[in-house]
């Protein structure tokens, strides 16, 4: 059997940081308010000559060092994002001309938050079919040009930043299984107003931002990503007590510990890693594997589900062998 295997890890954060207390000069909210609600300390927000595929260039040279690859070895690119350069060409096109890779399939898929999730899931089945033998993955977002800076309720929770891993076939376990899902009932509670085929630009606004109703995606998020961490265990007739780790999607502090607790699996387990980089949507899950690899948390052979979940609703989860 083919397996896909994880061999190399990247991320790439902007320069600037925005802190809590910077914040309290544009709106009227405090750094104990921001820590207790949401556990952010600060965020990383992109320059204005930064684009989206700037930060995945930086991330993708990192994972391609890691896993000591070369442009001419990568024979598939493979990037979530809600915020691309560009309505087209698509963004992993940029990505592919500045790494010079030519030639490849190179393609951009838009979930959200669950973007680097399903992107992987979607490579996942490329190497097991024997289509790829070393793929490109990328979660990266400039999520702070949606927010609307006068809105205390959404604009101290997001942040810049890209994820990037390379993806090689194995004889031995890697990705075990992906499970992804999505309902678009649940629509109202978490977008973006504006849109290439709707409005460019929202009439009779003065500001656009990202809209959501956050209590009930809490309630909707927690129970969620315990669902499935759950699909994901007994597709694989797994215990949660085997997990090494969870790599949750870094929204808010509070979804993660609920997470934890409905998983029963102690806060020693999870990578954290909101406090430095707020949500940082798509980026979030390849950011904080890449963070636990680095410091050594994270060890060849451990067990480890990655999940996120994001507006549309979209979610997913990825089990795997390190």
């Amino acid at each position: 059997m083919i397996y896909s295997k994880i061999a190399g890890t990247g991320r790439y954060l902007p320069e600037r940081i925005l802190t809590n207390a910077e914040l309290e000069k544009i709106v009227e909210t405090s750094d104990e308010w921001i820590r207790t609600r949401t556990g952010v300390e600060r965020r990383h927000v992109a320059a204005e000559d930064e684009t989206t595929s700037s930060l995945c260039i930086e991330a993708a040279k990192s994972a391609m060092e890691a896993a000591d690859v070369k442009s001419e070895d990568i024979d598939l690119i493979v990037i979530g994002t809600t915020t691309p350069d560009l309505i087209f060409p698509n963004i992993a096109t940029l990505v592919q001309q500045a790494l010079d890779i030519h030639g490849c399939p190179a393609f951009s898929i838009e979930a959200a938050c669950t973007g680097f999730i399903y992107a992987l899931s979607t490579v996942d089945k490329f190497i097991r079919a024997g289509e790829s033998q070393c793929a490109l993955v990328i979660g990266a977002e400039i999520i702070t040009k949606l927010v609307d800076w006068n809105d205390r309720s959404t604009c101290v929770l997001f942040g810049d930043g890209a994820g990037a891993v390379i993806v090689k076939p194995s004889a031995e376990p890697g990705i075990l299984s992906t499970h992804l899902g999505a309902d678009g009932k649940y629509k109202e509670l978490l977008y973006y107003p504006v849109g290439a085929s709707k409005d460019l630009v929202a009439a009779g606004t003065d500001a656009v931002g990202i809209i959501m109703r956050g209590n009930e995606v809490f309630k909707v998020a927690v129970k969620t990503l315990g669902a499935v961490a759950q699909q994901a265990l007994k597709a694989n007739n797994m215990d949660k007590s085997e997990l090494d780790w969870l790599i949750p999607h870094q929204a808010n502090l509070r979804i993660i510990q609920a997470t934890a607790k409905r998983l029963k699996l102690p806060l020693e387990k999870v990578i954290i890693t909101v406090q430095d980089h707020g949500n940082t949507s798509a980026a979030s899950v390849p950011m904080a594997l890449d963070v636990g690899i680095r410091d050594g948390r994270i060890k060849r052979g451990q067990l480890i589900l990655m999940e996120a979940f994001g507006g549309g609703f979209t979610w997913g989860s990825v089990l795997m062998r390190y």
